[in-house]
């Protein structure tokens, strides 16, 4: 049996997302392998990040500066910005390279099972940056989920007063993708999203 510090260890790292119980205990054997060169920078690190991170009041993102990095970054385009639902979505675009606009993190999605409603996202940060007037296109890259589209539905609502492009990102067949092994409503989406040749 483990000493009691080291079971907490396991317990804390099996709270982390897709680490079970097993995992958490791999993960802490590995590091307690080797704790001085292992667990000293991650140490630091964890500390770091404490003691620096911060919310951009712009658009949600974590950063060590306020406004973040993406924000106060002059190359830009402030006239388009992409709704996600949550931060780690902003990091899988932003690491793409191919959108160069900034971003707006709702915080997650509607969702009346879960009991989130509208005063629970970023929507009315949105909103206000919106009513700038700085922002040319609204680009809703939501999750193509039930929550997902109600929560695009409700926001396409709220912003058919301001004079700006709402757009969604585009669905369907994944590039090398072969149909019989994608799930009926991928398939229903590329069908309803189909453009001429």
């Amino acid at each position: 049996m483990p000493a009691k510090e080291i079971e907490t260890l396991i317990g804390l790292f099996a709270r982390l997302p897709t680490l079970g119980p097993r995992s958490a205990r791999r993960a802490v054997l590995s590091l307690l392998d080797n704790p001085k060169s292992q667990m000293g920078p991650m140490i630091q690190a964890m500390q770091d990040v404490v003691e620096n991170i911060q919310t951009c009041p712009i658009c949600g993102n974590f950063d060590t500066q306020s406004p973040c990095n993406i924000c106060s970054n002059p190359k830009k385009d402030k006239k388009q910005v992409c709704v996600v639902r949550d931060i780690a979505d902003l990091w899988a675009l932003d690491r793409a390279n191919i959108f160069h606009g900034v971003y707006h993190v709702l915080g997650g999605v509607l969702s009346a099972l879960d009991g989130v409603g509208p005063d629970d996202l970023n929507i009315d940060k949105l909103i206000g940056r919106i009513q700038t007037g700085e922002i040319e296109e609204v680009i809703l890259a939501l999750p193509a989920t039930v929550d997902g589209q109600t929560t695009a539905h409700y926001i396409a609502d709220r912003l058919s007063k301001y004079p700006v492009q709402l757009t969604t990102l585009a669905r369907g067949v994944p590039v090398g993708g072969e149909l019989d092994y994608l799930d009926d409503g991928t398939l229903q989406m590329a069908l309803k999203s189909r453009r001429s040749l």
